[in-house]
């Protein structure tokens, strides 16, 4: 995404468009790549929901909606952060796509330091919550900032370590939603040393299909995932893997084979994660990462553009329906649709944005779709 500055105006609108029903990352990104302005995208909904078979046309929230929501954000002594500003953080903004929006509290400046997210089991085993802090605290020390997700168990253990010296909780819900509550202490603490980040509004409170979200952004924010304890079906491995999609190093901690909190990390490990025994093992990982790079797209990856907009709208409508049939709740990958259809990506893609505004797919961050 180009990084450019928005006038206030620009800025109620890109929160106008960030939080409309139907208008997920994918979605936004797209519309912003083929109308240039939130404006205009806004202006496109009803037009492109109606096309991709919604009842009643989308429309954009209430203008006074976003602006209620800004003064909020203010009020509470927060920031709103775009996507193509500046003061984006830019690994989050070398996603593909970036969250649109985020809303960030404290004075922690995401700068050139490294980040190192550090996730784990909630209920972590004494050991594991001490080797935890030891190494946060270390890896502070030597610079590096700590991202987590403000849960229990190895989250809290890692941000309460690295307070002094940088630590960046991602929460699920809105900037004042504080979850667990058992960490308002340790929230509060952060907000005034560290950094709160969100992608939801305010004052939402998360639900269960925000927390997938939460760890998108905690992987993004980093340039390498450290798992210290982690059941065969933790949360933690979600962080992990959208680490690898990202192209982040995933490193983990060796841990007990008779303890069940050890066994997803320890899978991690045997299928090619980082062996980490202390902080040095994570500064010679960090230090050989590579930080993803904001590029312009080259020619090439436009070599099915169209030359107008109202080819670009037939070969959407001749396609529609016919992709639309091909979905299903399992998810499917926008290539596989593409060799199915024999249809250009851009094309496929662009059907896609028009059946997730009409309410009828999902796209997903990682390149897959399923029906709604």
């Amino acid at each position: 995404m180009t990084r450019r500055s928005l006038s206030p105006s620009e800025r109620v609108d890109w929160l106008r468009l960030s939080r409309t029903s139907g208008v997920g990352p994918v979605t936004f990104a797209k519309l912003i790549e083929r109308f240039e302005t939130a404006s205009r995208a806004i202006d496109a909904l009803p037009d492109l929901s109606k096309r991709g078979g919604r009842a009643k046309p989308l429309k954009a929230i209430a203008r006074d909606q976003a602006e209620d929501e800004l003064a909020d954000i203010e009020n509470f002594g927060a920031r709103l952060l775009c996507a193509c500003e500046a003061e984006f953080p830019s690994d989050l903004a070398a996603l593909d796509p970036p969250p649109p929006v985020i809303t960030v509290k404290g004075p922690l400046l995401l700068s050139d330091k490294p980040v190192c997210a550090m996730v784990g089991a909630r209920n972590a085993s004494a050991a594991g919550l001490r080797f935890a802090g030891d190494l946060a605290r270390g890896l502070g020390e030597r610079g590096v900032l700590i991202a987590s997700g403000l849960a229990r168990g190895i989250d809290g253990a890692a941000h309460a370590a690295s307070l002094e010296t940088g630590t960046i909780a991602v929460l699920a819900g809105g900037l004042t939603s504080i979850y667990p509550p058992e960490h308002e202490a340790l929230y509060h603490a952060i907000s005034e040393q560290g950094l709160l980040v969100s992608e939801s509004p305010p004052r939402y409170s998360p639900q269960a299909r925000d927390f997938p979200r939460r760890n998108r952004l905690i992987s993004g924010l980093s340039l390498g995932v450290l798992v210290v304890e982690a059941a065969e079906r933790s949360g933690s491995l979600i962080t992990a893997r959208y680490a690898l999609e990202q192209n982040r190093e995933v490193m983990a901690v060796p841990g007990s084979p008779l303890d069940p909190r050890a066994r997803g990390s320890n899978r991690l490990l045997q299928d090619g994660a980082a062996l980490i025994q202390g902080v040095e093992d994570v500064i010679d990982i960090l230090s050989g990462a590579r930080r993803p790079k904001l590029e312009e797209p080259s020619g090439a990856d436009f070599e099915d553009e169209f030359e107008d907009a109202r080819a670009l709208d037939e070969a959407v409508s001749d396609i529609r329906e016919r992709i639309a049939g091909l979905l299903s709740p399992t998810p499917v990958s926008r290539d596989e649709l593409a060799r199915l259809t024999r249809a250009p990506a851009r094309v496929v893609l662009a059907a896609l944005v028009e059946l997730e505004l009409a309410g009828r797919c999902e796209i997903w961050p990682n390149g897959m779709v399923c029906s709604v």
